[in-house]
């Protein structure tokens, strides 16, 4: 929480690159630079330069040239912390980072914690909470998909979603404080109407954003999609399919697969998380029987379900095959289910017609000839819900603010329910006065206790 100080560290991957760049934020950080820098077209002093600007010159140590170096100059409140900010962009040798890192922290400065420079741009206003967890996202986004619901919360985005309710929610909530001091009188200064037509779009704005954590969170971490099916349907060639590797061990031995094996990949810029599974059928092998107990735990975890069969047994066994699919869609309700008939390499063109005709919306392919894995792609895909991505609505991603929108949405239920029962204003002020902290704790405008912030800002690294 000390702010006073000036603190240092690599702002760029460490290791050998072309260029390192190393920043330094505090009151001090442009004046302990200047007494280390040198001018290459002239003598001028970085106290003296405009901010926002870049200048050509040397970091010299005891007469020793460290290196030619570009030094940013960014001027309090106008930088990312909002306090005075010097940017060196150094040549990537390591020796060269460690002695001009070095040389700083000799002479005034300290080693910046873990998203110590975030964690300033917070403490002095240039960003709330939300925004600030937000850099992380966008630092760690993998896809875009996850890219661009980390660039809509870093802009503000659920931010802007409560900001005007929750001012309209202060604004009834000094109204009915102000009714209290005048409890004796029998006053009423809030209009109960329009205040109970607020609470319920406040409960209804809260439900949404609730709602939205499944889908984000999923889209953030790799959507989890589980195989499943008999043993030697092809489960473990259609994930090395999808993954473009030999992942799973592929054998004509049925029971092959005994332990769930997961990898990610990003398909139309969505991340999906697969998950092949051991195949599921009677048997009396005690190790076999814990395979199969964990595939069905793994599609119960998942959001999506592809269920395969072997196309020749659904032509030669359609009933068997048609009851196989019909129980796993009952136990699979909620789910998002894709029925799939496996090696249609061995499948004649009128027998793929009949697996047609016996279910219509089958989709056929041969993981082994990856043939129709492309339109499998694509149908999953398709059944993502990315409109609220191309609407740019807000969606939540993160765990903290979910529990927090739940607690406010608690608080706010409690309000409905005495507005009515139409009980005193008393009673339900504490619920309001809940509903505002919870929601204030999501972007950091009521006291956020040090440790949490600890912990927000300790999965940062050190340069941001």
């Amino acid at each position: 929480m000390i702010q006073n100080d000036t603190i240092i560290a690599l702002a760029t991957p460490s290791g050998v690159g072309a260029i390192a760049m190393i920043r330094l934020s505090g009151e001090d950080a442009i004046t302990i630079v200047n007494s280390f820098f040198k001018s290459i077209k002239k003598d001028k002093s970085l106290l003296d330069q405009k901010t926002h600007t870049i200048h050509l010159g040397h970091i010299i140590d005891n007469g020793k040239v460290l290196d030619e170096v570009l030094v940013s100059v960014f001027k309090n409140p106008n930088s990312y912390t909002g306090e005075n900010v010097i940017e060196i962009s150094c040549h990537g040798s390591v020796f060269i980072q460690q002695e001009i890192i070095q040389l700083f922290l000799r002479n005034g400065c300290r080693m910046a914690d873990n998203g110590e420079f975030t964690m300033r741009a917070f403490l002095n206003g240039k960003m709330d909470l939300s925004q600030a967890e937000a850099v992380a996202d966008v630092i760690a986004s993998n896809s875009e998909a996850s890219h661009q619901m980390a660039i809509q919360q870093m802009r503000g985005g659920i931010t802007n979603e409560l900001k005007e309710l929750r001012g309209q929610l202060l604004d009834f909530a000094a109204l009915i404080e102000l009714e209290l001091d005048f409890s004796g009188e029998d006053v009423e200064f809030a209009d109960r109407t329009k205040f109970r037509a607020l609470v319920t779009k406040i409960s209804t704005v809260l439900k949404r954003l609730i709602d939205s954590f499944a889908f984000g969170n999923a889209m953030k971490n790799g959507i989890p999609v589980a195989i499943i099916g008999e043993p030697n349907v092809g489960k473990s060639t259609l994930l090395n399919a999808l993954l473009n590797e030999e992942k799973a061990i592929v054998s004509d031995i049925a029971g092959t697969t005994r332990d769930a094996i997961e990898d990610e990949v990003i398909i139309n810029g969505v991340a999906f998380r697969f998950i092949d599974t051991a195949g599921i059928r009677e048997t009396e092998d005690v190790v076999e029987s814990i395979g199969i107990q964990k595939a069905y735990e793994k599609a119960d975890k998942a959001q999506l379900v592809i269920f395969l069969v072997n196309s020749q047994k659904l032509i030669t066994d359609s009933d068997t095959i048609l009851e196989e699919i019909i129980n796993i869609k009952d136990r699979f309700s909620n789910k998002r289910l894709l029925v799939i008939a496996n090696k249609i390499d061995t499948t004649s063109d009128s027998e793929k017609e009949r697996i047609k005709e016996l279910i219509p919306n089958i989709l056929l392919l041969s993981a082994k000839k990856k043939v129709g894995v492309d339109t499998l792609q694509s149908e999953l895909t398709s059944l993502v819900n990315t409109g609220a991505l191309s609407n740019n609505e807000t969606i939540v991603t993160n765990s903290r603010h979910f529990e927090a929108l739940n607690n406010a949405l608690e608080s706010i239920q409690s309000v409905e329910n005495g507005i009515e029962l139409d009980i005193s204003s008393d009673l339900f002020a504490i619920d309001i006065r809940e509903c505002l902290r919870y929601l204030g704790n999501i972007t950091g405008e009521y006291d956020v206790d040090k440790d949490i912030l600890g912990h927000i800002f300790s999965n940062f690294c050190i340069g941001k």
